[in-house]
Order: structure tokens, then C-alpha cells, then sequence
């Protein structure tokens, strides 16, 4: 019974510790094996992650909650969500995307009594990540992977990704018009202020030591510097001068389901067996083969996996992209963007999936 209900609060945290187990068999534990892990990843992950706890604790984008209901109405507002997300995606990668925008969207619906519409919008954003996020070279980890294998050069590869970049937009402001159909004009105007920031927000010492820890998780970001480790040292040392109880708030639940996705990607590619299996089978049906695999372990692990065995690099990369609107699995982005929201409504982690695969499907 326990595990059943353990399965039922944390179902990703469930399927990548049985991946992991797997992993374990088909390889067995080893230096190697660990040294493939994507350290980098968890890193990021884990600084973003502290940064973020500290940005909810002390109520840093309280400023950027009044200016989102300065946009008046909801679709407005959705629509300054969904394409920050979308755009930023291209530069930031598509989770750190999420990563700000996703809290960002559940505290501004929340201060405008709009929470009916926070699953739906962040859906959206989702997809707007995973979409917006495949034009360019740096928007996700499986894409930087291939751009560099690949040696295409910049534009090349942008206009390779642009169609299906464009329609994505559309579709998007498309079903934003949608879904308030009834009320085109409804308020975005926040309710009642709540007492924690409010009129009297101020930048305090604390808020502007999270705000330039936010800097130095962006520049590791975005210039892919070989220093993280130390970035990464920057950051958890000033989390604990300035609030050491921060740590206690982190998600690291979902730093061990990437943990145990990456065991699993890492086995299968240490393991000769399963190798020569890959080496025969994906040749000709890459994009087959990356939408399939990462329906198990994402699609960063698998393009990883998949990339010694393929041919076709456009297969691969376009299967890849397309994998994260298969199913909740299928990228990683999609796994932080549940996490965030059952953090908030952990409640309401079946609904989120009903949701999701419902938007996704439209």
C-alpha cells in the first residue's frame, strides 16, 4: 500500500527510479558510468532551483506581478506569459524557461483570482518552451548537442527549424484567444493585496543578494562556460549567508528523477549488447527511434543515446523536438513544469496530466 501511494504523490520520481534499477542491470555500476552523467545539467538545475526558493521567500517578483496587471485584460497577460516563454526558450534553453516563467504565471493568476485558468495557460507554456526553444542552436541540450555534431552553420540550422517554430506561434495565439472565448475583455486587475510585499516592497539586502545570484545562474547559461562548477559554488555559499533555511524549501525531488533519467541513458550507452542492437535498428529511423525513446527517458537522454548510431541528423533533431508533446515524459521541460506546479497543488497532479495531454492534443 505504501508503495502504491508513493507512486500516486511522486509518479515521475517512481518511473525514474525504476529506469535507474534498470540501468543497473543491463549495465553495472562504474566510474565510467557515472562520468556520463550530465553534471552540468544537474548543476544548473540545482542553482536555479535554490535561487528560485529564495525569489519565492522573499516575494522578488512582486514588482513584475504589478506590471503583468498593468496588461488589463487575461488575454493580454496570457499572452505576455506564453510568448516570454516562448522567446525566452530560444536563449535560456526551454526548462530555465519554465523555470521563471511558470511561478511567475501561478502568482500573478493567483492575484487575480484567476487560478481556474493557471493549468491551461501553463500547459501552453509548455509547449510554447518546447516549440520556441527548437529554432535555435542553444534553446535546448539535445539541440546544442546536435549543432555541434553537426557543424551546420547558424543559419542553416535556424531556417531548418523555422516552419515548424512559426506554425507552433500561431497555434498558440490561436488557442490563447480560445480559451477566453466567452469573455474576450475579462480583467487581469489583481485582487486585494495579500500582506507580503505589496505597496511596501522594497529592495532589501537579501532580495537584491537573490537577484544577482539570479545573474550568475543566467551568465552560466548563457555563455556555457567550462567555470560552472564554480558558479555553482557562488551560488549554494551566498543561498546560506543570506537565509541557510533555504535549502530546506528546494525541490530535490526532482533533482533525483534527472539524476535517475541520466543512470538510465548512460547504462544503455556503456553497454556493448545494447550498442550493436542500436547500431543495426536506428539508421533510417531516427526520427522513429528519438520520439519512441524518449517516451522513456526524454528526449535529452535519448538523443545522447541515439546520436553515435544515427544518419540522418534533421531525423533525429526533428523527432527530438517533437518527443516533448508526445507525453508528459517525453522532455524534460515537461517534467520541471509538473514538479513546479504539484508544489503548489500537489493535490492536483492527476489533473495536471489530464490537462496537459488534452492542450497538447489540440
Amino acid at each position: 500500500m505504501k508503495a502504491i501511494a508513493f507512486i500516486k504523490k511522486e509518479p515521475m520520481l517512481a518511473l525514474s527510479l525504476l529506469a535507474a534499477a534498470i540501468g543497473f542491470i543491463i549495465t553495472p555500476p562504474s566510474l565510467e558510468l557515472i562520468g556520463g552523467i550530465d553534471w552540468r545539467t544537474l548543476g544548473t538545475l540545482l542553482m536555479m532551483l535554490t535561487v528560485l526558493e529564495g525569489f519565492k521567500k522573499e516575494n522578488v517578483l512582486y514588482p513584475v506581478v504589478r506590471l503583468g496587471s498593468k496588461l488589463g485584460r487575461m488575454t493580454s497577460l496570457t499572452l505576455f506569459l506564453v510568448f516570454g516563454v516562448f522567446f525566452s526558450s530560444m536563449f535560456v534553453t526551454n526548462d530555465v524557461s519554465l523555470l521563471i516563467f511558470v511561478p511567475l504565471t501561478i502568482t500573478l493568476f493567483r492575484a487575480a483570482g484567476k487560478e481556474k485558468y493557471i493549468l491551461p495557460v501553463i500547459s501552453m507554456e509548455n509547449i510554447a518552451a518546447i516549440r520556441g526553444s527548437l529554432l535555435m542552436p542553444f534553446g535546448s541540450p539535445q539541440n546544442l548537442f546536435l549543432y555541434g555534431k553537426a557543424e551546420a552553420s547558424l543559419g542553416r540550422f535556424m531556417l531548418h527549424m523555422s516552419p515548424l517554430c512559426v506554425m507552433s506561434a500561431v497555434l498558440l495565439v490561436a488557442f490563447i484567444f480560445f480559451l477566453y472565448r466567452k469573455d474576450p475583455r475579462e480583467s487581469a486587475a489583481p485582487e486585494e493585496d495579500n500582506g507580503k510585499g505589496g505597496e511596501n516592497w522594497r529592495l532589501t539586502p537579501r532580495r537584491g543578494a537573490y537577484l544577482a545570484l539570479f545573474a550568475v545562474v543566467l551568465t552560466v547559461i548563457v555563455t556555457r562556460t567550462s567555470l560552472w562548477p564554480y558558479a555553482l559554488a557562488i551560488v549554494l555559499i551566498g543561498a546560506a549567508i543570506a537565509d541557510i533555511k533555504l535549502f530546506l524549501r528546494v525541490d530535490y525531488v526532482l533533482l533525483v528523477t534527472f539524476l535517475c533519467f541520466f543512470l538510465f541513458s548512460s547504462s544503455i550507452a556503456n553497454n556493448p549488447a545494447v550498442a550493436a542492437f542500436l547500431q543495426k535498428s536506428v539508421a533510417g529511423r531516427e526520427y522513429w527511434w528519438s520520439i519512441g525513446l524518449s517516451q522513456i527517458i526524454s528526449n535529452v537522454p535519448a538523443t545522447i543515446v541515439l546520436y553515435p548510431f544515427s544518419e540522418n541528423f534533421a531525423g533525429l533533431i526533428y523527432g527530438a523536438d517533437t518527443a516533448g508533446l508526445c507525453s508528459l515524459i517525453g522532455s524534460l521541460a515537461s517534467v520541471i513544469n509538473y514538479r513546479i506546479y504539484v508544489r503548489e497543488y500537489p493535490e492536483n497532479g492527476g489533473k495536471f496530466i489530464k490537462t496537459f495531454t488534452l492542450v497538447r492534443k489540440v
